[in-house]
């Protein structure tokens, strides 16, 4: 089998609407801070904002993964990547997760340590397109599977974190907040 190379700079092209509503925000950040904070400030802020917006983008560019005969490769944009063996490599599967702005999928992989891993490069969101996601997530099976011995296929328990979705995690925090806020208002009356 050819060795498979899924390399962000190939896969992460962003929507020019999506480009222009973050434009919109940066113009909003921009207009609030100099109201509120005068200028010297305002350009920090910016200069902050634009400095982390783009190690953001430069680290998902330069993010890949390859999946070979060694095993697999993932590099997260610094350095040359770790490979993991075959050997190593319990399970692989897709975590799906959505939040009220978009959906997303990303493939990961389980190791023998307990440690999860998500691959780089073969992930699909809204904002990250890939029409292309299940023949590649299963490009990468077909090669696990030809590459293990099924004994050392063992799918993991789910566990608690994977019950928390954004969904559950916001229920609790207005749950908390409502607790909280109530208490307050009991202790002051």
């Amino acid at each position: 089998m050819n060795e498979l190379s899924f390399r962000g700079k190939d896969r992460y092209r962003p929507s020019w609407s999506r480009l222009a509503a973050v434009a919109l925000l940066f113009v909003i950040e921009g207009t609030a801070a100099a109201d509120k904070l005068g200028p010297a400030p305002t350009w920090w802020l910016i200069a902050a904002t634009a400095v982390l917006g783009g190690a953001g983008f430069l680290v998902t560019f330069r993010s890949w993964t390859t999946v070979g005969a060694e095993g697999i490769t993932i590099c997260w944009g610094i350095g040359r990547g770790r490979t993991y063996p075959w050997k190593e490599i319990r399970w692989i599967d897709v975590r799906d997760g959505s939040n009220a702005m978009e959906t997303s999928r990303a493939v990961r992989m389980f190791l023998a340590s307990g440690r999860r891993r998500s691959l780089p490069g073969l992930m699909h969101s809204d904002t990250y397109p890939a029409p292309d996601f299940d023949e590649q997530f299963h490009r990468v099976v077909n090669w696990w599977e030809l590459s293990t011995d099924p004994a050392d296929r063992v799918q993991p328990r789910k566990q608690f974190r994977d019950r928390l979705t954004p969904t559950v995690v916001g229920i609790v925090l207005t749950l908390l907040i409502t607790v909280v806020v109530g208490l307050v208002v009991l202790a002051q009356s």
